[in-house]
């Protein structure tokens, strides 16, 4: 079955893992609804050029995933101008490094507002649709911290192990409505959300910023390189696939071999 014509949501979507995957989307003549920070006119700018290059609808918002009203908004003023989403991929994500009894309140909050409670806000309100339809597609970008831990990093990984467990419950309420939900856990890719974290990990652990990507990101990948996003991509694409109709509950690990040590 063609994806074209159908409507996207990507959570998180205006640069790194995120725009990757709405590009792979909006190639396959799915309609998209993007939404992330940056400068008004940046983001006018690629919304504008995914929309001219693919020849699909592309509608930009600005709701803030930390906050469940914002949310709601952008949800229903979706449903409103898209008839409602087919697919919905919850890749929201930010982070922040230091031991736990450093770790400020504020951060975590935030951290879990955003990389897990934020899922499920979008989850709840595209559903209805989805199952009314009889498809539709759910794929949460968690991470391999989805899958173990690292130190300095307990939100990030509480948030990212939250997001599997639901996952795997969502895809078990809908199994028999035509809707597939499930994770993606990347390793390490060179995103901006990770170039930012290398400073705070080469302080917390006391080495430089070239150690950091070397001997701690990279050391945990035995394939001892970053993941490309149009890996994650092509992914979320097979996920969408007739041929991905059986896999849901499930998460498929692009992590250089990192949780099978």
């Amino acid at each position: 079955m063609s994806l074209k014509g159908k409507h996207a949501l990507v959570t998180g979507s205006t640069s790194g893992i995120g725009l990757g995957i709405a590009e792979a989307l909006a190639r396959e003549g799915v309609n998209l609804v993007i939404n992330g920070f940056g400068e008004a006119s940046s983001i006018e700018a690629l919304r504008a050029r995914l929309s001219h290059t693919h020849g699909v609808d592309v509608i930009y918002s600005s709701a803030d995933m930390s906050r469940a009203d914002d949310i709601a908004r952008m949800m229903e003023a979706v449903v409103e101008q898209t008839g409602g989403i087919d697919i919905l991929v919850n890749n929201a994500g930010i982070q922040h490094v230091a031991p736990v009894e450093e770790f400020p309140v504020e951060r975590w909050d935030a951290i879990l507002a955003i990389n897990l409670s934020s899922a499920f806000h979008t989850t709840k309100a595209a559903l209805p649709v989805m199952k009314q339809r009889g498809w539709g597609r759910i794929i949460n970008v968690a991470s391999a911290h989805g899958l173990v831990a690292s130190p300095f990093k307990s939100a990030y990984v509480a948030a990212k192990h939250g997001i599997m467990g639901f996952t795997k419950t969502v895809a078990l309420e809908c199994a028999q409505q035509g809707v597939t939900v499930n994770a993606i856990c990347p390793g390490y890719v060179l995103t901006p959300l990770v170039e930012k974290q290398i400073p705070d990990t080469a302080k917390a652990r006391g080495i430089s910023e070239d150690e950091v990507k070397r001997n701690v990101l990279l050391a945990a990948q035995p394939t001892k390189r970053f993941v490309a996003i149009e890996e994650v991509a092509a992914i979320t694409l097979f996920l969408c696939s007739d041929g991905a109709s059986s896999i849901t509950g499930s998460h498929i690990a692009a992590e250089g071999g990192w949780t099978a040590q």
